[in-house]
């Protein structure tokens, strides 16, 4: 799967229906009511009113023994009773892309314990990372998070914690879009 390039296509049909986005930082995306996620390639995909491109690729930030964890407890998307998702665009800053990687590391998993963090709400909340920085997109990293109805308290607290870490002070873009399975 890694390597595989996926389309999120914000338009007015598709299978997750908007129910809330909110911009935290930066530059608001234009209004839509539907997301599709799609297999998608390179090229450039002119449907719906805006496409985000991300890339499914190593994980560049974790070590061996963290990554068995993951794997371990870890849920895939798609699950049945996961009718609830977000889906966060992000783009960090020029600072913390000029650190070096043990440098953004160190801040990633020493200072705000991302995966440590993240660990705790498994399995109830299914995640993907979608990388964007490295094909030219205009965000760094596309997130998507899928979960229960029940366990959409415990996702709010998940996004709390990890958003007043040390990480969160490079972030200079965000959106928050919530969406239903239709």
């Amino acid at each position: 799967m890694n390597n595989t390039v996926f389309d999120f296509v914000g338009g007015t049909t598709g299978d997750w229906k908007v129910i809330k986005v909110a911009t935290l930082r930066g530059d608001d995306l234009p209004e839509i009511t539907h997301i599709n996620k799609v297999v998608s390639s390179l090229a450039h995909n002119n449907s719906g009113i805006w496409t985000l491109k991300g890339v499914i690729s190593n994980l560049r930030y974790t070590e061996k023994a963290e990554k068995e964890q993951l794997i371990a407890i870890q849920e895939d998307l798609g699950r049945p009773l996961a009718t609830h998702a977000a889906f966060i665009p992000l783009r960090k800053s020029a600072e913390w892309w000029n650190l070096a990687q043990d440098e953004r590391r160190k801040i990633m998993e020493e200072s705000s314990r991302h995966t440590h963090t993240g660990l705790q709400y498994l399995p109830a909340i299914a995640r993907k990372l979608f990388h964007s920085r490295d094909i030219g997109e205009v965000f760094d990293f596309l997130t998507w998070f899928e979960f229960a109805p029940s366990d959409e308290e415990a996702f709010e607290e998940l996004l709390y914690k990890l958003r007043k870490t040390e990480e969160w002070n490079y972030v200079e873009r965000e959106v928050d879009i919530r969406l239903i399975k239709v």
